[in-house]
């Protein structure tokens, strides 16, 4: 969805005079950030997600990401690059598997003594980010179909 098409949603839920108030912004700003950029042959404004989208490009920096993430109450959490080996599918779920006892285990030392400390925290929710991670992994790669040639594999081994 382009960051236009966003913003047009998000004004059929909030109003657009609101907006414009709190940014301190004409009402007509507002309401060309919902239109197609000129480049696209419409007459919309650089709008503030394609200016965020412009500052991550610039900088490769994804603490953007993550800060923009906080402010909306979540966490960045960047897709890794899907295996191209079909035959990850096994290796992936074990990482999964693996990933989420580590983050148990973090978990029960830190609670042991009934009490989480700060830094007892941040290594959860390290780990906690590191499960996200290679969970999405594996459905990225799921839903790109990277598994499909070892289905076929044994589809064909079974017959």
């Amino acid at each position: 969805m382009q960051s236009h098409e966003v913003l047009k949603e998000v004004l059929k839920q909030t109003s657009a005079k609101q907006i414009a108030a709190d940014m301190g912004l004409s009402l007509s700003l507002i309401y060309k950030w919902t239109e197609s950029p000129a480049d696209d042959a419409g007459s919309g404004a650089s709008n503030p997600l394609d200016r965020i989208d412009q500052l991550l490009k610039s900088t490769g920096d994804r603490r953007i990401a993550q800060w923009v993430c906080e402010r909306a109450g979540g966490f960045f959490i960047a897709n890794p690059a899907p295996k191209p080996h079909p035959f990850q599918l096994i290796p992936i779920a074990n990482e999964i598997v693996q990933e989420f006892a580590d983050m148990l285990a973090v978990i029960a030392v830190a609670s042991s003594d009934s009490k989480i400390t700060k830094d007892e925290a941040k290594q959860i929710r390290r780990r906690w980010e590191e499960l996200k991670s290679v969970t999405e992994g594996f459905v990225h790669a799921s839903e790109l179909g990277n598994f499909s040639a070892l289905k076929n594999e044994l589809e064909n081994n079974q017959s």
